[in-house]
């Protein structure tokens, strides 16, 4: 009769044991999931720039105008830039407003890159205006602003 305690004992101190680290995570990630949906749009670029001004221009956005999918919108980012180690592009970053998470991606680049654009999809979760900001080495933001009507949505919200 000891024996069958021991076991039950150990079994329930071996499943506390593995279940304990899982729900630790779990709240860890909940967490940082808040965080990161609270985020606004003028935080990020405040995060981006240091606080900086943008500036028009040097930075081109091309977006259709009308997307039938939000699941799937291309892009295409080309910055104005000799892309040499004294003026470079540093880096590329999309942001979408209404998504619910509007740091949508950035890309990194060296005075090695070549030429500085992409090509890209992004998912929308509505009409909104989608802007590029490009760092310059040079300590310069530059931004462009592209609207793009969205007929099918495809951002939801899980919280």
């Amino acid at each position: 009769m000891k024996k069958i305690f021991a076991r039950r004992g150990f079994l329930l101190r071996m499943a506390a044991l593995f279940t304990l680290p899982w729900l630790t995570m779990r709240s860890a990630h909940a967490q940082n999931q808040q965080s990161v949906q609270s985020e606004t749009s003028e935080a990020i670029i405040k995060r981006i720039t240091g606080g900086a001004a943008l500036q028009e221009g040097r930075v081109k956005l091309e977006i259709p105008v009308l997307a039938d999918n939000g699941n799937s919108v291309s892009l295409r980012v080309i910055v104005d830039s000799p892309m040499t180690s004294a003026n470079h592009v540093k880096s590329i970053h999309l942001i979408a407003p209404k998504n619910p998470r509007p740091a949508v991606a950035s890309f990194f680049y060296g005075a090695g890159a070549g030429r500085p654009q992409l090509s890209t999809r992004i998912r929308l979760s509505g009409s909104q205006g989608v802007m590029a900001i490009a760092a310059l080495s040079d300590g310069s933001y530059w931004s462009a602003t592209a609207e793009v009507a969205v007929t099918v949505s495809a951002c939801w919200d899980a919280s």
